[in-house]
């Protein structure tokens, strides 16, 4: 919210600048017109024009242009201060050095009553009104948030980078794998273990064949023994080898 556009203290800076213009050109060139208080001579840098004129000009001067060129509400804020302490500076300088010795007083307005008058006004107490005016109005604007300001803080709020946060480190139990903090040793690389072949399958046994019984049906084949019982065949079975149609015996 410290952010304001540069349109909110622009009137009231371009007026306070043009005042600080005056008051002090006035102070340096009325002379050449007759328009200023004595001594009635141009250029001429008395102690009383300096305190009582040039320096509150300068005062509205740089506060003017603080106001004018700030687009934070805080700097535009002291520049409006600087031109209000000018402004009242004009007003109240005068009766002030009345307690000052003779020679660092300001001189009495030159000309008739009614020009002394004008010139009082003028080159005095009207600047210091109009200008305490005009900072109190930039005051008052910057001392408040506006719908303006409120937009323009929702528009560049997305764009606003947001430092980076440290999150501490966790502690680490002993009880619980953790993160590997500075202070402990790095673990040891290790070769992978060898590795082993796959198991064969173990061969499995032979089947043992229980002989089968004698049949009445069955038949001796030549040349076996009566102890063979193997070599019993039922009629129509074959012990020669398999042979396909048509091939010889």
């Amino acid at each position: 919210m410290l952010r304001v556009p540069r349109s909110r203290g622009a009137l009231s800076g371009v007026i306070l600048v043009l005042l600080g213009l005056w008051g002090g050109l006035a102070a340096l060139l009325g002379p050449y017109f007759h328009f200023a208080f004595a001594p009635d001579k141009a250029w001429s840098f008395t102690a009383g024009r300096v305190w009582l004129e040039l320096l509150p000009a300068c005062a509205l001067l740089v506060g003017g242009l603080i106001l004018l060129v700030s687009a934070n509400r805080a700097t535009a804020a002291a520049g409006a201060w600087i031109a209000a302490l000018g402004g009242a500076w004009f007003v109240v300088g005068g009766p002030l050095s009345a307690l000052w010795s003779a020679p660092d007083r300001l001189g009495a307005p030159v000309g008739g009553t009614t020009r002394q008058v004008v010139e009082q006004i003028a080159l005095l107490y009207g600047v210091g009104a109009v200008a305490l005016f005009f900072a109190a109005v930039a005051l008052g604007r910057l001392a408040v948030v506006g719908v303006k300001d409120a937009r323009l803080a929702e528009r560049e709020a997305p764009y606003v980078e947001e430092a980076p946060t440290v999150e501490a480190p966790r502690p680490v139990r002993e009880d619980r794998p953790g993160p590997i903090q500075a202070t402990q040793p790095l673990p040891r690389r290790t070769a992978p273990p060898p590795m082993t072949p796959p198991e064969q399958p173990m061969p499995r046994p032979a089947e043992h064949t229980v002989p089968r019984a004698p049949e009445p049906t069955d038949r001796r084949v030549a040349g076996g023994s009566a102890d063979d019982t193997g070599t019993f065949r039922r009629p129509g079975e074959d012990t020669g080898t398999f042979r396909r149609p048509g091939e010889g015996v």
